[in-house]
């Protein structure tokens, strides 16, 4: 019997607002002191009340409309009560009811598209860390603004649910609402497997992976589930509805909890905020500061850049931008630069901060396309644009620093050739290539660079040379 596997993803995604989403405290606690990043409101202390970041509203409409989903006018904040150490509160604020973002989709790139059911506002908890006999508890999370994303059964391969993780990931960098730093937590997904009979018309029991940070993660979790639900189900047994773990060194999920009866969370409307009431204006105000998106980036540049090419360089909404900067007609040249050479750098991510103006860049690709350059000369110029000390002095100067600039003036390259065919050494090359031995060539292609110290243009001269040789 073959089973279809049903997948469902939760991604929770944190927003990169100044301050978090009910106190006026810095919301960047990355490479910070625990408990350094707090305020009497996450503390929860008696008499503190929360007062809502207009800012996370903002970014979550433009999230909203990154995935094309409606934005609710009307929404409003639940309390959904639970008892953890990691929640002073003893309940998390959140938008159970009435959320801001309703429903949409995902297209990934292989144009399968992935419905959203809804997005919620709503703030983070804290971050315990288990020792042997003890853990500890770190605040500086509690009530970073985050918008839960949540996806309909729509995905029913690994590669798929990976696929559907990452597109998120670049479309709510391209929008601009989070630093997108997985590592960190910025975004992290909780998967729900299930697989069902072929033909079934109901899905089967499902299994929830909590806390995945990583695309590859996503991927081996849900092939490791699929395979062991099968695997159940083929020896007659029953999938248990569970959490379980995910561990990358085994690659294997565990059991955690059961999760048999559905937990009483005690919804509640929140008594200390009141409802967000949003204007068709406001939401087209804010629709408009989206930038282009993945897909327009692959309309764009589908008939000019390789797919395989395009899709490493759309991680990057830095290099994107500065591809459509320089235009259609140096972004072929420019994206190869950029995914072979400047990717490749151990210092990339630096770079990426601090890239070279368009007109930099158009400027090399000119250089390269009138073959002032060799394709050596092309890359090591490209990487000097980078380096701080060269900043701003522009491809031509720093071309002209390293004296790299090729000659292809035709006169100059012929009294080059004259001199090296003159030379007694190279006479038994030329008598060998008029006597049908091509290889020969290449040789007197490299004395004729020699003698130019570098700056004769390989493919001019050699057909200098074939001219002159055939006479």
């Amino acid at each position: 019997m073959k089973y279809i596997p049903t997948i469902g993803i939760e991604c929770h995604v944190q927003l990169s607002t100044k301050t978090k989403l009910f106190s006026e405290v810095d919301n960047d606690a990355r490479g910070k002191e625990p408990n350094s990043c707090v305020s009497p409101v996450d503390y929860a202390l008696p008499g503190m009340l929360p007062r809502l970041n207009g800012e996370a509203v903002k970014f979550a409409i433009r999230a909203g409309k990154a995935m094309n989903c409606e934005i609710n006018p009307k929404s409003r904040f639940d309390r959904k009560h639970y008892f953890y150490p990691d929640s002073p509160k003893g309940y998390q604020i959140t938008q159970f009811y009435q959320p801001i973002i309703g429903a949409g989709y995902v297209e990934l790139p292989s144009g399968t598209r992935i419905r959203i059911e809804h997005a919620h506002l709503e703030g983070d908890a804290g971050k315990l860390t288990h020792f042997d006999t003890y853990s500890l508890v770190d605040l500086n999370r509690v009530d970073t603004p985050l918008i839960e994303i949540v996806s309909m059964p729509d995905i029913h391969s690994a590669k798929d649910a990976h696929d559907y993780c990452k597109e998120l990931w670049r479309l709510m960098r391209y929008a601009k609402v989070t630093y997108g730093d997985l590592y960190n937590g910025n975004m992290r997904f909780d998967i729900n497997v299930s697989v069902a009979p072929e033909g079934s018309d109901q899905l089967g029991t499902r299994a929830e992976i909590k806390n995945l940070n990583s695309f590859r993660s996503v991927e081996r979790a849900v092939e490791y589930e699929i395979a062991r639900q099968t695997k159940l189900l083929e020896a007659g047994e029953k999938v248990v509805q569970e959490t379980r773990g995910w561990n990358d060194a085994t690659g294997k999920t565990t059991g955690q909890r059961s999760k048999e009866e559905a937990k009483d969370y005690r919804y509640m409307p929140e008594p200390d905020l009141p409802p967000i009431n949003l204007s068709v204006e406001f939401i087209e105000a804010e629709t408009a500061k989206l930038p282009l998106m993945p897909s327009n980036y692959r309309d764009m540049f589908d008939k000019t850049i390789i797919k395989d090419t395009l899709e490493v360089l759309l991680d990057y909404p830095e290099l994107m931008e500065k591809l459509n900067e320089v235009g259609q007609d140096n972004a072929k040249f420019l994206s190869n630069l950029f995914a072979s050479v400047l990717l490749a750098e151990e210092k990339s991510a630096e770079y990426l901060n601090d890239l070279p103006s368009g007109e930099e860049l158009k400027e090399l690709a000119k250089m390269n396309a009138e073959k002032e350059l060799s394709s050596t000369a092309t890359k090591e110029v490209f990487l000097k644009l980078f380096d701080p000390q060269m900043k701003g002095r522009g491809a031509r100067n720093i071309a002209k620093e390293l004296g790299v600039i090729q000659e292809n003036d035709l006169s100059a390259l012929e009294a080059i050739v004259d001199i090296v065919l003159a030379k007694p050494a190279t006479a038994k090359a030329q008598a060998d290539f008029r006597a049908g031995e091509e290889k020969v060539i290449g040789f007197l292609v490299g004395q004729v660079m020699k003698e130019s110290h570098g700056k004769a243009n390989p493919s001019t001269v050699q057909q200098i040379l074939r001219n002159k040789l055939v006479k």
